[in-house]
This record gives structure tokens, C-alpha cells and sequence, in this order.
């Protein structure tokens, strides 16, 4: 006989005061105080965009040709695109490791250019720079899995918005560390620019290094509206930037005019951690408001299930957690390889890396972050062949790294923003963002006076765009399970579209037209320490090639708009909803 009662309510339990050194502990452990943190390392994970500014360092230094100057682009593009070791690491590791490997990378790689530099070690062959670089730019990536992917995770149904906050970061990054560089270092000497993006990124990681872990998925009534304030502190902290960037072109700061700026820069770089606090102490409020008046409790008697019953589940639940399922599938799984689950859900590694999905997505970055990288790689050449001072080539850097801030944030909430009210595709997007470098490259191949200004914004946009889209489109088709290893897979074609269209295409050309106007001249390439091109002929050939692929990227990138329409005007996040309401469900059960 099945009988109830009702349990009386006791007495509330004593609320608890306000504990400064609780309340400290819940914000260093929470949620939002992990996402400032995830910030800031993202803020400092953007060195490798800074090749422009100290690369002519390198050149005449260490008296390479513009092939091999290059060459090192290129290493520097494999580095810092092919992820795929710190995705696996991350698979078997904790966040607080993967974040340690990359500080240790990060600082011993530039260490030991910038010891080149200044000479302070024999000059080193190419392949020991080569590495140098490598290992420098590839520290990045650990940066990128141990705290975007941990975010990601912790905030699925956010994942646009966090992902092109995220991102955002690290597009300005390059302009934060001109701001540092000119109040610590007083920008008279590129060389400590590569010291500088030696030990600060490095810093920043090991301090934040436990605060960056995985968490339970829960609801936030006020997730979103934090999201939209955080982009407004990061939106006027690129306009900022943008102003310190233009009236520095103009006006000449003294050193302690650098100091104030910087200190802005950094005042606007921690104001999340305000919100993060305002929020731990809502949530502070909150427990405390349950602990006074808690819930009645309610027991219900219930008479023990039949011996069959419990058999039968048993066996059920034995069923449902067979090893092929795909909740304990392997990651790798050669045996499930062609039978691929729907989009969306989990797919194992070599489910999604062999897919006509993902196979599109390699082409489509091959073209456009191939030709985006070559562009940027080539800034500092290219202001100099059409007769641009150093510090105007500087910020030429610098509006790339603003742009492409505003390319990652537009992407991430725009296209969410058009996916949710009128499931307009995100790979619709990343189409038109192919489109968009194209006539960049035009401006570069056919120069008019101040055309470089908006190549750079043009291209910094749509390379922000892409990059950011690449990672929201590989979590949405391929599942969360394995992202921390898919996520880093999305740029591997990125390195070799760098050294074939940078080395082989741009490099080659340029030195071409250097060496027409040495003979010109009656000199020979052994007479001139530094193979330097001057003119607008310099760039037209090969930028006129990469407009080329770039529109044949977006031709390619058009097929997966069209594979994909009927998957996005689904409620693709519905997974995580569900388990939103199983967690809440769980939790209210404890609670009573």
C-alpha cells in the first residue's frame, strides 16, 4: 500500500554573513572570474600577428633574402595553426597542464629569437630559426585549447557569442602589445618587441593557470546580457585603440604619453573582472536568500519494485552503455569511419576529418586564411616597397589587428544573432567573407595613395571573420565530445597555403623584381647585404594570384551553404537544452 506524508517544515537554518575570504574563493573558482581569465590569455595569445612589425628586425640582422624571410612566415603559419598535438594532450590532461606546456613553449621559442637578434648567441642556421619560430607560435594553440575549448564547453548554447568574444580578444592582442611595447620599451627598437611577446604571454598563463577548468553545464538568467556588456568593453577598448593607433601616426607621445595610454589599454583589458564579481556576489545573494527560506520537503513512501523489475532495468541500462554507443566510442573508432552519425552529434576524430563536410571547410581555409596570412606576413614589405615610414608600417599592424577584432566579435554575434531569429546559415557567412579579401589584394596589386589603409581593413576584417566562424561551424556540424582536438584540426590547411602562396608565390616574386632592379642598376645580389624591392610593380602579380584563390574559396565554400541549409533551420542546440533541464531537474531533487 502505497502511503505519503508530509515532512513539516523546520526552522530556517541561521543565513550566513557576508565572508570576504568565501566570498574571494567562490569568484577565483567561478564561472565568470574563469571567462575574465580566458580573456586575458586570449589577449596575449596573438603574437604571431606581430611578425610585420619586428620580421624587417630579422632581415637585416640576420641578412636573409625576402624567400627566406618568408620561409619563416611560413613556419611561423605551421606553428601556429596545426594544434593538433595540444588537442590530444588535452584529451588525457587537465586544462592547468595544457596551459603550463604552452607558457614553456611560448617563452623558450622567442627566448631564443630575440637571442639571435641581438647576437647575443652565434647566428643560427635557418632550420634552428625556423624551429625557434615554430615552437614559439605553436605555444598559441595550448593557449587556445586550454581555455577557449574549456569556455566553450562550460557554455554550449553561447558558444557563437563566447567563441567570437574569445577570438576578438586575440585579434587585438597585437595592438595591446604595441601599447605595452611603447610604454615599457619606448618602440625605438623592434627587437624588444620579440622579447616583450617572449615572457608576458607566458606570465598571464601561469597565473591564471588553475582558475580555467571544466565545469557542470547550468542555466544563467543573465548569461546573455553579460555577453553584450562584455562586447561593449571590448568594443571600446578596439576603438581605443584605434585612436591611440591613429593619433600616435600624427603626434609624437613622449614616453611617459605611452606610459598613460598602456595604463588605459590595461584598465579597459580588466574591466570584465568587475562583472565577473558583480555576478558571483548575485549569486552570493542568492544562496544565501535559499538557505533562509528553503523548501519544504515532501517524502513519499513507496513500495519496493518487484525483483523482475530491477533485473530488467539493470539489463537495460547494460544495453544502453554498450562500448560501440557513441557515448563511449574511441576517438579515433577506424571501425565506425563510414557510418558517420547525424550532424550535429558526436562524431570520433577520423569520423569528421574524412567528411565531404570537413574536407570543404580545409579547402575553403586553405584559400582564405592562406591568402589572409600571406598579407599580413607581407604588411611590413609592402609599406616599405611603396615608401611608407616604419612607424606608419607599424600601424598598419595594428589597424589589421583592430579589424580583425571587429571581424571575429561581428561574426560571432551577428551570426548567431541571423541564425536564431531567421536560421540563415553561419556557412553563408563565411562565403561572403571569402569575398570580401578579394578586392584587399586588388588594392595591394594596383596601389592608389592611402590604399593600403583599407587592404588592411578589409583583409583584418575577413580574416576575423573566418577564423572565428571555422570554429563555431566544426563544433555545430561535429559535436563537443572531441573538440579540443577538431577545433585545433580546423587550421591545419593554413600552413600549407602559407608556404605555397607566400614562399613560393609571393616570395619568389618579389625577389624577382628586386633582382630587375639590381641589374638595372649594373649591381649583382652579392654586392647588397639586404634584397630589397621598391615600387609598386613589387606586389602586383602575386596579390592579383591570391584575389584569384580567394574567389575560388568562396565558390568552394558555397557548396557547404548549400549541404548545410536544412541542418541549421533545425534547433540545433536542443542537445544541450535537454541536458540544461536534466541538471536543473537533478539539483531541485537535492534541494528538497
Amino acid at each position: 500500500m502505497i502511503g505519503a506524508s508530509m515532512a513539516a517544515a523546520t526552522s530556517p537554518p541561521p543565513v550566513r554573513g557576508f565572508n570576504p575570504c568565501r566570498f574571494m574563493a567562490q569568484v577565483l573558482l567561478g564561472r565568470w572570474f574563469m571567462m575574465f581569465a580566458s580573456f586575458l590569455i586570449m589577449a596575449g595569445a596573438g603574437a604571431t600577428y606581430l611578425f610585420g612589425v619586428y620580421s624587417k628586425e630579422i632581415k637585416s640582422t640576420l641578412g636573409y633574402d625576402q624567400s627566406t624571410l618568408n620561409l619563416l612566415g611560413s613556419m611561423k603559419d605551421l606553428g601556429a595553426n596545426v594544434g593538433v598535438l595540444s588537442g590530444l594532450i588535452a584529451e588525457v590532461t587537465p586544462s592547468w597542464f595544457v596551459l603550463l606546456v604552452g607558457s614553456a613553449m611560448n617563452f623558450a621559442g622567442y627566448f631564443m629569437i630575440w637571442l639571435a637578434v641581438t647576437k647575443k648567441i652565434p647566428k643560427p642556421s635557418v632550420w634552428q630559426m625556423c624551429i625557434y619560430i615554430c615552437i614559439g607560435a605553436n605555444s598559441q594553440n595550448f593557449a587556445n585549447t586550454g581555455s577557449l575549448v574549456t569556455c566553450v564547453k562550460n557554455f554550449p548554447e553561447s558558444r557563437g557569442m563566447l567563441l567570437g568574444l574569445m577570438k576578438g580578444f586575440v585579434g587585438l592582442s597585437g595592438a595591446i602589445f604595441t601599447q605595452i611595447y611603447f610604454a615599457v620599451y619606448g618602440g625605438t627598437d623592434a627587437k624588444s618587441m620579440i622579447l616583450l611577446i617572449g615572457w608576458l604571454p607566458a606570465v598571464i598563463s601561469i597565473l591564471f593557470v588553475f582558475n580555467i577548468r571544466a565545469m557542470k553545464i547550468s542555466r544563467h538568467p543573465n548569461e546573455v546580457k553579460v555577453l553584450y556588456q562584455y562586447l561593449v568593453i571590448s568594443i571600446v577598448l578596439a576603438l581605443c585603440l584605434m585612436g591611440l593607433t591613429i593619433a600616435q601616426k600624427y603626434v609624437n607621445f613622449s614616453h611617459v604619453a605611452y606610459v598613460v595610454s598602456a595604463s588605459g589599454v590595461c584598465l579597459l583589458l580588466f574591466a570584465p573582472c568587475l562583472i565577473a564579481i558583480r555576478e558571483e556576489y548575485a549569486t552570493w545573494k542568492l544562496r544565501n536568500q535559499e538557505l533562509q527560506n528553503p523548501p519544504s520537503r515532501v517524502i513519499v513512501e513507496e513500495p519496493p519494485l518487484p525483483t523482475t523489475n530491477v533485473v530488467e532495468q539493470k539489463v537495460e541500462s547494460e544495453i544502453v552503455e554498450l562500448p560501440d554507443s557513441p557515448k563511449n566510442m574511441d576517438p579515433l573508432c577506424c571501425s565506425n569511419i563510414c557510418n558517420k552519425p547525424k550532424r550535429g552529434e558526436d562524431y570520433t576524430i577520423l569520423q569528421a576529418l574524412l567528411s565531404f563536410d570537413m574536407i570543404i571547410l580545409f579547402v575553403a581555409t586553405f584559400c582564405g586564411l592562406g591568402c589572409s596570412l600571406t598579407a599580413v606576413d607581407n604588411l611590413g614589405q609592402i609599406g616599405e616597397s611603396l615608401g611608407y615610414p616604419q612607424r606608419t608600417i607599424s600601424t598598419f599592424v595594428s589597424l589589421v589587428s583592430i579589424w580583425n577584432y571587429f571581424g571575429r566579435v561581428f561574426s560571432g554575434f551577428v551570426s548567431e544573432k541571423l541564425l536564431l531569429r531567421w536560421k540563415i546559415p553561419r556557412t553563408l557567412m563565411m562565403t561572403l567573407s571569402l569575398l570580401i579579401p578579394c578586392i584587399g589584394d586588388i588594392f595591394i596589386a594596383f596601389p592608389f595613395p592611402g590604399s593600403v589603409y583599407v587592404a588592411s581593413l578589409l583583409i583584418g576584417f575577413s580574416y576575423g571573420v573566418q577564423l572565428t566562424l571555422i570554429f563555431i561551424i566544426i563544433s555545430e556540424l561535429f559535436g563537443l565530445k572531441y573538440y579540443s582536438t577538431l577545433f585545433n584540426c580546423g587550421q591545419l590547411t593554413s600552413p600549407l597555403a602559407s608556404y605555397i602562396l607566400n614562399v613560393r608565390i609571393v616570395g619568389k616574386l618579389y625577389d624577382r623584381e628586386a633582382l630587375k632592379q639590381l641589374v638595372s642598376k649594373g649591381m649583382t645580389r652579392s654586392m647588397v647585404h639586404d634584397l630589397t624591392c621598391i615600387g609598386k610593380q613589387c606586389y602586383r602579380l602575386s596579390f592579383s594570384i591570391l584575389a584569384g584563390v580567394n574567389l575560388f574559396g568562396a565558390l568552394v565554400s558555397f557548396i557547404l551553404v548549400l549541404r548545410t541549409r536544412e541542418y541549421y533551420k533545425t534547433d540545433i542546440y536542443k542537445k544541450f537544452k535537454d541536458e540544461l533541464e536534466a541538471n536543473e531537474k537533478e539539483m531541485k531533487m537535492v534541494k528538497s
